[in-house]
């Protein structure tokens, strides 16, 4: 009976109602958009940084990563290759000589990090090789074959068949020089990237640096990304004179992603609700302060100050949640479809994403998590925003509402 009332008491004002109840379905959806509109470039960008370079787990010297000094290579990386081949754990691995330097064409010269890989390695455990719009990823019989991202050809002024010298410091702590022909562009998420990031054969590298074939990292794919901190440990535990890393400890922007990005639906909601509360209590007290008569005549004849504050809070939770539920299906509705076909930022000013090594094009993402913390969200909002209206109830004093 109290369900009953509670609804008919909602419509008793359609206009008020309804404009809350709109309120709070624009609220849901633009909220739950949001938040998988950052979810997709989040998750986008995770994937990218893991599956084109930085993979599940890295081995370096245990001070390379700090020094970055050419000396400090990956001893018995045939030992510690084999290994990996024996883990059951591990999906596929490469394995790079590394090196920082200077690009120089005729035109002008820029700072580059050199990444030498062994081509059939790469391309079974990064998909880095995806992302060719013209030539070869190494895979050729040019000498000193090199490929370099647009956004840097475009600043040197060069072109593919053209030749650029790299410059670059050696095992022995001397400087070299070698020319390195164009055989191939690549363009990535990030811009940035793309200006700072060449690739070499690994052999053509390691001979230049040391004469010998070298490896600054070894890096994995695991048939699980939560097996990471194991291997890691496993590896560590094997070779003590090695560091393995997962992606968690290699990558600040990876640790960023993972912590924040996944209770970013829970603060973009919280400040919508919190705004949504406001609008409840409104509504609520503006018909307690319409109806004290009528209260307060239902306690004259009888109805318990308990079944008042039901009543009250009924119709709080009921219209709220009407407007929740609709809004979270429309919302999911919207997901789904954009989910497919994406949304491109370039109209929007999007281009400015890729700076950051954003794609252009997200599809956002949203999970039964999320929806599972917006509903806890929803239901803690309606009651606390329907407790004062209630208790306003509870204050009126049938005997003055009889006089009146």
């Amino acid at each position: 009976m109290l369900i009953f009332i509670s609804w008919r008491n909602i419509w008793r004002h359609p206009a008020r109602s309804g404009v809350l109840l709109g309120a709070i379905i624009a609220g849901m959806w633009a909220g739950i958009m949001v938040s998988g509109l950052t979810n997709g470039m989040m998750e986008q960008r995770f994937n990218n940084l893991i599956e084109e370079s930085i993979t599940h787990v890295q081995i370096h010297h245990p001070e390379f990563v700090t020094e970055r000094d050419p000396d400090m290579f990956i001893r018995k990386s045939d030992e510690i290759i084999e290994f990996l081949r024996s883990l059951e754990e591990v999906h596929s691995f490469t394995a790079r000589t590394l090196a920082g330097g200077m690009i120089q064409s005729p035109q002008t010269t820029a700072g580059v990090q050199i990444q030498g890989v062994k081509v059939e390695w790469e391309k079974s455990t990064t998909t880095f090789h995806e992302n060719m719009t013209r030539g070869d990823y190494l895979n050729t019989d040019t000498r000193n074959a090199l490929v370099m991202g647009e956004e840097l050809a475009d600043k040197l002024e060069m072109e593919m068949g053209k030749r650029v010298v790299l410059t670059f410091p050696t095992a022995d702590g001397e400087m070299t020089s070698a020319a390195f022909n164009i055989t191939g562009l690549y363009r990535s998420a990030s811009s940035q990237f793309d200006a700072q990031q060449v690739f070499v054969r690994s052999s053509d590298l390691s001979e230049l640096i040391a004469g010998e074939t070298v490896y600054h990292e070894i890096a994995m794919m695991l048939n699980d990304a939560d097996s990471s901190e194991v291997v890691a440990s496993r590896i560590n535990d094997e070779f003590p004179n090695v560091k393995a890393e997962t992606w968690y400890q290699i990558s600040p922007e990876l640790r960023y992603i993972a912590d924040f990005g996944n209770s970013m639906t829970f603060y973009v909601m919280l400040v919508i609700m919190l705004a949504l509360a406001f609008g409840i209590l409104n509504t609520m007290l503006m018909a307690i302060f319409e109806r004290m008569r009528e209260l307060g005549m239902l306690m004259a004849v009888g109805m318990s100050k308990g079944r008042i504050f039901l009543m009250i809070m009924f119709e709080s939770i009921m219209l709220t949640c009407s407007g929740a539920i609709a809004g979270m299906l429309l919302a999911y509705l919207s997901i789904q479809w954009l989910g497919d076909t994406g949304i491109d930022m370039a109209a929007l000013g999007g281009e400015s994403l890729s700076e950051f090594g954003y794609d252009t094009v997200v599809y956002p993402v949203i999970t039964s998590a999320d929806f599972m913390a917006i509903a806890i969200l929803v239901v803690v909002t309606v009651l606390v925003s329907a407790v004062y209206p209630s208790y306003k109830a509870l204050k009126i004093k049938p005997a003055d509402v009889v006089r009146e």
